[in-house]
């Protein structure tokens, strides 16, 4: 059964590197990507597009004032917020600790894997888990 795409907005940074590829793997679909260098996402509280699911705020690549706009049209829609930094590592480690990812196929491969390891021998013969 195929699991309907999460619709995220992103906001920050100007490339987004291998993090479309990142989100796509948890089935999170990138309709909007807004860079946030524009004065207008300073002063005034944006619209979210309409469909947005899942508010995703680089902040490495963000402005206070920028973020803190994003995190309340967000929390007025009654929108989940997920912040971190644009790195593929950042982001990984941020959706593993959200709510969106546990119903996602790379959850289960991943725990499936980790369990079916051989636990190591350690010196003397000890098992070291």
């Amino acid at each position: 059964m195929a699991q309907s795409q999460v619709s995220a907005l992103i906001v920050g940074a100007d490339r987004l590197g291998n993090i479309p590829d990142l989100l796509r793997d948890h089935n999170i679909a990138i309709r909007h990507h807004i860079s946030g260098r524009e004065p207008a996402h300073q002063k005034k509280t944006p619209s979210l597009p309409s469909g947005t699911e899942l508010v995703i705020l680089l902040t490495d690549f963000l402005g206070h004032n920028v973020m803190k706009t994003f995190r309340l049209a967000a929390q007025r829609a009654g929108i989940r917020v997920l912040a971190c930094r644009r790195s593929v590592c950042s982001m990984q480690q941020a959706l593993d600790q959200c709510g969106y990812c546990k119903a996602c196929p790379l959850r289960e491969e991943n725990a499936a894997r980790s369990t079916a390891r051989a636990p190591f021998k350690g010196r003397g013969g000890l098992v070291l888990q």
